[in-house]
C-alpha cells in the first residue's frame, strides 16, 4: 500500500509526523534476503575497525572521532529521511555510519566514563525496550515491512542505533565474562543466530521478535569477525590491522551496494514496477 503524496494533518495512530508536508510513498528500508544480512555484518565489522582506525591511528581519540561520526550521521540521516523511497547507497551508508556511532558510544561509557559493561548492557537493553514500547503504542507493529511514514522511520533509526550500542555492550561483556577469544566469541554468536533462525521456520517463533534479536546478535558477531582479522595473532587475531581490514570490508560492502542499486534485488516487485 502507499500513501498519498499529500494528505492532511494526521490524526493520532496514523503515522505521525509529515515531512515538509508529504510521507513517503514506499517503504524506506530494503527486503530481508540473504543480501540484508551478509551487508549489515559487514557494516558492524567496519563499525568495530573504523571506530579503532579512528580513535587510535587518526589520533582523533574517542572523543573527537564521537564527534565527527555523529555529525556525519545526522547529515546522512537527513538525506535519508529526505528520499521518498528506499535508496540502496544512502540506506547502508546510514546503517555503516550508525555502526560506529553506536560502538563509540558504548565506548565512551566504558572506556571514559568507567560505567560496567553489565550497566550499559542493561540501560541499552531498556531504552531499547522503551523504543520498541511506545513505536508499538504508537504504530500498532514493529515491522520493516511498513516503514514507510516519518514517524515509522524516526523509531527505526533510533532502534538501530541502540540495537548496535547494545550489541556492542553485550558482545564485550561475553567476550570479557567467558575469555573466548575472538574466533570462538564469533563461533558462539554465529550458533545464536542459527538458533533464531532455526526457531522461526521451524518453530514458528514471531517474525517481528526474530528479526530484531537477530539484527541485535549481529552486531557482536562482526565485531568478533573484525577484531579476528585486525588484532596482533599476540592477541588471538591474524595481524591485517584496522586499515586493511576496513578498507576490504568496505570494498565488499560497495561492491554489494552497487549490484542492488542496478539491480535492485532487494526491493518489492511491486515497488520496482511502480519505479519503472
Amino acid at each position: 500500500m502507499t500513501y498519498e503524496t499529500s494528505e492532511p494533518a494526521p490524526s493520532a495512530g496514523t503515522g505521525g509526523p509529515t515531512w515538509n508536508g508529504h510521507r513517503p510513498r514506499w517503504n524506506k528500508v530494503p527486503e530481508v534476503t540473504a543480501y540484508f544480512w551478509v551487508i549489515k555484518v559487514l557494516c558492524t565489522t567496519v563499525g568495530e575497525t573504523a571506530a579503532d582506525l579512528l580513535a587510535g591511528k587518526a589520533g582523533l581519540g574517542l572523543t573527537g572521532v564521537s564527534v565527527l561520526m555523529s555529525a556525519l550521521l545526522a547529515a546522512v540521516l537527513v538525506a535519508q529521511f529526505r528520499t521518498r523511497s528506499y535508496r540502496a547507497g544512502v540506506y547502508w551508508l546510514a546503517v555503516a555510519l550508525i555502526s560506529v556511532v553506536g560502538t563509540l558510544i558504548s565506548d565512551n561509557l566504558t572506556d571514559n566514563m568507567g560505567v560496567p559493561l553489565e550497566t550499559s548492557t542493561t540501560v541499552f537493553a531498556v531504552l531499547l525496550a522503551a523504543v520498541f514500547a511506545v513505536w508499538y503504542g504508537r504504530e500498532r507493529t514493529l515491522s520493516i515491512h511498513h516503514i514507510d511514514t516519518v514517524g515509522r522511520e524516526a523509531f527505526y533509526w533510533l532502534a538501530v542505533l541502540f540495537t548496535f550500542a547494545l550489541g556492542t555492550a553485550a558482545g564485550d561483556l561475553v567476550s570479557e565474562r567467558l575469555d573466548l577469544g575472538y574466533w570462538l566469541a564469533a563461533v558462539l554468536f554465529a550458533l545464536a543466530i542459527a538458533a533464531i533462525a532455526v526457531a522461526r521456520f521451524a518453530l514458528a517463533v514471531n517474525a517481528v521478535l526474530s528479526f530484531w534479536t537477530a539484527y541485535i546478535l549481529t552486531r557482536p558477531l562482526g565485531a568478533s569477525i573484525g577484531d579476528y582479522l585486525s588484532q596482533p595473532s599476540a592477541d588471538g587475531g591474524l595481524g591485517l590491522g584496522t586499515v586493511v581490514t576496513s578498507v576490504l570490508f568496505l570494498a565488499v560492502i560497495l561492491g554489494l551496494v552497487i549490484h542492488l542499486s542496478v539491480t535492485r534485488k532487494d526491493t518489492r516487485l511491486s515497488e520496482r514496477a511502480d519505479r519503472s
